[in-house]
């Protein structure tokens, strides 16, 4: 799951902080990055888990409404969004229960919030489709989630808040987790049943070793990077860059430099994008050209073995 869109995005957060910070230990910076990752892990897990924490709470409110049913004589109410096959596979399931057992915090814990999220999926036109139409199998069941996932779930300011207040770590994961839940939901399939696997942390242990070698190559090459920077930007006014502007082209020069087969263009797009995000509104171009005119005197000086893209 941990793909290298957001080890880059960590690796300049925990970069910043360790200039900003003072201590300047390398080893403990590195073990800060790999916990930061693995709450994004953590997070993802407890963004499937919530699907279960509102089946549940749907649940509760069921046993309500056929309890009134049953003493007033009324129509029993439907099952078909409390036992919806897609959600019980789901609760079923060994890697997402081993995940929730080893956690002190579940969903059960924030009962405010899924009774709300619950009023707001049975007033939604998707849950009202739902419950209406006469297709009832395990794809129309997992195809509900995905919709709910993506409409009432996905941008959800209440829920974004009480993250925040969970963890630190999530507040900037969580766009990209919601990306891989859904990418999850899409490939369960019912004859899985309790064993369908879910992501791993990561696809595999070149991915890990990248976040170690790019952030190591960062803080120990610092001084060589930022001297590229000087000679590069004499066509540049260098002191009008943010500090965090001088950070992410540090880490993507050293990408430039330690990984061979990345293309340049991917490196300068990748960070310029990420830029966007952390820094200031005109920090994209500033960044884009700097590192352009950085890795073609780079490539010319003959210390980057790299294919430059051409100017259109």
């Amino acid at each position: 799951m941990i793909n290298r869109e957001l080890i880059r995005t960590k690796i300049v957060q925990l970069t910043y902080a360790y200039y900003q910070n003072g201590s300047k230990n390398i080893d403990t910076a590195e073990k800060e990055l790999f916990f930061s990752l693995s709450k994004a892990y953590d997070l993802y897990n407890y963004m499937l888990a919530l699907i279960v924490g509102i089946t549940h709470e749907s649940r509760r409110h069921l046993e309500v409404a056929e309890s009134r049913a049953k003493r007033e004589g009324t129509p029993m109410p439907s099952r078909k969004f409390a036992d919806n096959r897609f959600a019980l596979q789901l609760e079923e399931n060994k890697m997402l229960l081993e995940f929730t057992e080893t956690q002190k915090k579940t969903w059960n814990d924030e009962p405010e919030f899924l009774k709300k999220i619950y009023t707001q999926i049975t007033e939604s036109e998707v849950y009202k489709e739902y419950m209406e139409s006469e297709e009832d199998n395990y794809q129309a069941d997992r195809e509900l989630w995905r919709k709910l996932y993506r409409t009432l779930i996905e941008n959800n300011d209440d829920l974004d808040s009480l993250l925040e207040e969970q963890s630190l770590y999530w507040n900037d994961d969580k766009a990209v987790v919601d990306s891989f839940v859904l990418k999850t939901i899409k490939r369960f399939d019912e004859k899985n049943s309790s064993i369908q696997e879910l992501l791993p942390e990561y696809d595999s242990e070149e991915d890990k070793d990248y976040a170690r070698k790019l952030f190591r190559a960062t803080i120990m090459n610092a001084d060589e990077y930022q001297h590229y920077m000087s000679e590069a930007s004499r066509n540049w006014d260098f002191s009008r860059l943010a500090y965090m502007d001088i950070v992410i082209m540090q880490i993507a020069i050293a990408e430039m430099m330690t990984f061979p087969s990345i293309p340049i263009n991917v490196t300068i797009n990748e960070y310029v994008e990420i830029s966007k995000l952390y820094s200031t509104p005109r920090s994209g171009g500033y960044i884009n050209g700097m590192l352009d005119a950085i890795a073609r005197h780079l490539v010319e000086s003959g210390r980057l073995l790299k294919q430059v893209r051409e100017n259109s």
